[in-house]
């Protein structure tokens, strides 16, 4: 088996609501619970972020025009079994967008 990241960008953000906040914190935790032992690193959102694009030069802000939100990293057979598994994810119900990367063991 083999280590893929999950990277959210884009979506709805945090609602203020807490009825609309509880049910997606809902919809995440049974996308989890599905994925079992799989998940290896239940991740987490991201905050402020810096670009460094050349030496030297520091700019506040994201890169691009739909930021990375938040990340996963789950064990699966293979890159398509793991893009499998997020098919239904919730984050993309929301406006969201998901990528899977395979994570190359270097060590």
């Amino acid at each position: 088996m083999g280590k893929y990241v999950i990277l959210y960008s884009g979506g709805m953000g945090m609602s203020e609501d807490p009825e609309v906040m509880q049910k997606v914190m809902e919809e995440w935790g049974a996308w989890y619970g599905m994925l079992g032992e799989s998940v290896v690193d239940g991740g987490a959102p991201f905050g402020a972020s810096k670009n460094l694009v050349s030496v030297g030069a520091i700019a506040d802000g994201p890169l691009g025009d739909t930021p990375a939100t938040g990340y996963t990293v789950i064990s699966a057979d293979s890159l398509d079994a793991a893009a499998s598994a997020c098919s239904e994810h919730p984050h993309l119900k929301y406006g969201g967008q998901v990528q899977v990367f395979e994570w190359v063991d270097m060590g």
